[in-house]
């Protein structure tokens, strides 16, 4: 049977989510919602469902099993935490637009709430559900990659001066956090899908004088560096339509171990292994100290970014389809919130002057013992 769905907030992310939902064999789009009755009739009517206008109405008058929540608000996340409350109050799933709340408070109470209820809450980090990150993981537990020693992220906004345009709409003017809460969760939650939890965090931040001039406060430039609980060390540049990226586009990761390096550009499109030298060659002439193999180039052909969000939406649906246990579904709550805490210890660290700065610990995992098999 498939998981019937509604969805709350029928702007331009609540239709991809609607349409991702409505194209999954897994999925049963059977409500829309929106505070704003044009909008959510303007769904209904092509996806051929029922509209609300409350999501006390949807939740009391649709039969469903889960909520997607796809609202905005201040720094993108100012409205996630009523939906979600509310619905998992009900007893539904629930799928929450990234980030998982604008306020580390919330978060907070949304991931414990969800754990206390024992729903399945899950944030749209779709960011590492791509064939180039599934590919990366593949060289990583196969051992081609080794023992990590580094992670360099840029992610963000290509732009530059001339192109400058001062955002004035309500949700953002003012904010000078508005980037780190509405932006970070997805580098933060790529680095940490690849190198686990991160311990320590240095940030240092700026805004160029095209935004000082315009009155802009948002703090545009970030620059943090981190470190990781298996010692790997990382940094992650993002920036907000400053400049223009060069090598690797506005996506790329690059992640080294002893043994092989990859990169991934685009998020989506393309994915570069470099093995480590082979011992073998050592003192050739053709590859001195042996020198490195020929990279494994991977092109998925994909240049949409958009195909992110099926891929993503249908893992969810498929975990609670298979009833995971909770602490495995993917992209959980407790994963976003981990992004959030890292968001957090960044701020504190620019407001500081960039002192080191320890994240706030993750609620810890206790397990389902039906689940644990050892």
């Amino acid at each position: 049977m498939a998981i019937r769905v509604g969805v709350v907030g029928m702007r331009g992310i609540g239709m991809q989510h609607a349409a991702a939902h409505a194209a999954d064999e897994l999925s049963e789009l059977v409500a829309v919602c929106d505070v704003v009755k044009e909008r959510a009739d303007a769904a209904a009517e092509k996806y051929g469902v029922k509209a609300f206008y409350s999501l006390k109405e949807m939740l009391q008058n649709a039969d469903i099993e889960m909520v997607d929540v796809t609202t905005g608000g201040y720094e993108n996340g100012s409205w996630h935490f009523e939906p979600a409350m509310e619905a998992m109050e009900a007893g539904k799933h629930v799928l929450v637009e990234k980030p998982l709340s604008n306020d580390i408070g919330e978060a907070r109470q949304m991931v414990a709430f969800a754990n206390e209820r024992k729903l399945y809450l899950g944030c749209n980090l779709n960011h590492y559900f791509t064939p180039p990150a599934e590919k990366a993981m593949e060289y990583m537990k196969a051992g081609h990659v080794g023992e990590l020693v580094y992670c360099l992220h840029k992610m963000g906004f290509s732009a530059g001066e001339a192109v400058y345009g001062a955002n004035r709409n309500s949700r953002w003017w003012g904010f000078p956090y508005a980037h780190f809460k509405a932006f970070l969760s997805h580098p933060f939650s790529v680095m940490r899908h690849f190198c686990g939890d991160v311990t320590h965090v240095q940030a240092f931040v700026n805004r160029p004088w095209v935004r000082r001039k315009a009155q802009d406060v948002m703090l545009s430039t970030i620059s943090i560096h981190v470190r990781f609980a298996n010692d790997c060390v990382g940094y992650l540049l993002s920036q907000r339509g400053d400049a223009t990226y060069g090598l690797g586009g506005w996506w790329s990761l690059e992640i080294a171990g002893t043994r092989g390096t990859f990169c991934i550009e685009n998020c989506i499109e393309k994915l570069t292994f470099w093995p480590a030298p082979d011992p073998n060659a050592a003192g050739s002439a053709e590859r001195p100290a042996g020198g490195p193999n020929e990279p494994e180039v991977f092109n998925t052909g994909i240049t949409d970014f958009g195909a992110t969000f099926p891929r993503r939406i249908h893992a969810f649906v498929e975990d609670l389809t298979n009833k995971v246990p909770l602490e495995s579904l993917r992209a959980s709550g407790r994963d976003a919130l981990a992004a959030l805490e890292y968001t957090w210890a960044a701020m504190e660290s620019y407001e500081q002057g960039g002192i080191m700065v320890r994240p706030h610990p993750l609620p810890p995992l206790h397990g389902d013992p039906e689940a644990m098999l050892d």
